[in-house]
């Protein structure tokens, strides 16, 4: 018997399909943090046409955990999925030598956000494939992602899920528990944690989510204050770039 949450899993993997059909390319690159959502968002892509059709990349900095490679590696041989690793360091190092160049966490973590978007357009440029994005819904109502870097994809299977919503996906698609058990990070520096750079845990934050968005989005605790105030700030990363092209059009 089909679950409802088998159901839901379907519409996704159709939702994939039917892009793959209809855009008339090879395949699909992802992008392997060895975190939850590239692990969901990569096994989501196998199911739904196939591993052989599916490129994994894994791109670490001079700052990235070697276990969560090994974890991407360990997760695409489960689905049967090619898996490469190509380092962004010398990329990053390249841009290091802009004049002028100013290096904090917030200027790096960006940067090496939109490489790794860059590189993987390179290889679906290569081979006519398209990139799948690996957003939550929690992450992208909060702000939390870079313009044209991991916010960026020619697909996004996750989009509409909540955080939380997430895990139950991977433990219904057997993603390891050692992903699945790995504290939330975006790996942009040693040691950095989602949650903490946050300020709440992704309970609190999908809780505030839907009660302020059955509320009317009035907040009505302190969490609920802060998550409202953090997608109101981030609410130009949701929008199409301000133009005139569309009030031309109205007139």
């Amino acid at each position: 018997m089909v679950t409802e949450l088998g159901c839901r899993m379907g519409q996704v993997e159709q939702m994939i399909r039917y892009t793959y059909w209809t855009c008339g390319c090879t395949g699909i690159v992802v992008g392997l943090s060895g975190g939850l959502d590239s692990a969901v968002a990569a096994t989501f892509c196998c199911r739904a046409i196939g591993g052989e059709k599916v490129l994994g990349l894994s791109l670490p900095s001079s700052v990235s955990n070697p276990k969560d490679i090994k974890d991407a590696a360990e997760l695409c041989d489960q689905i049967g999925m090619e898996h490469r690793v190509i380092s962004i360091e010398p990329m990053l190092n390249g841009f290091k030598t802009l004049p002028e160049f100013i290096e904090s966490r917030y200027l790096l973590g960006n940067l090496m956000a939109r490489i790794r978007m860059a590189v993987l357009y390179y290889y679906a440029n290569r081979d006519q494939k398209i990139v799948c994005g690996t957003s939550n819904l929690s992450e992208y109502m909060l702000g939390y992602c870079t313009k044209f870097g991991d916010n960026a994809a020619d697909l996004q299977p996750l989009l509409h899920l909540y955080k939380t919503e997430v895990y139950d996906y991977a433990r219904e698609l057997g993603i390891p528990e050692a992903i699945i058990n790995k504290a939330p990070s975006a790996g942009l520096w040693e040691g950095q944690n989602d949650e903490e750079e946050i300020g709440l845990s992704y309970t609190e934050i999908d809780a505030s989510l839907r009660a302020l968005e059955h509320q009317g989005w009035q907040a009505e605790t302190p969490a609920q204050e802060k998550v409202h105030a953090l997608v109101k700030r981030s609410e130009h990363k949701r929008l199409v770039a301000p133009n005139l092209l569309a009030i031309q059009k109205k007139r």
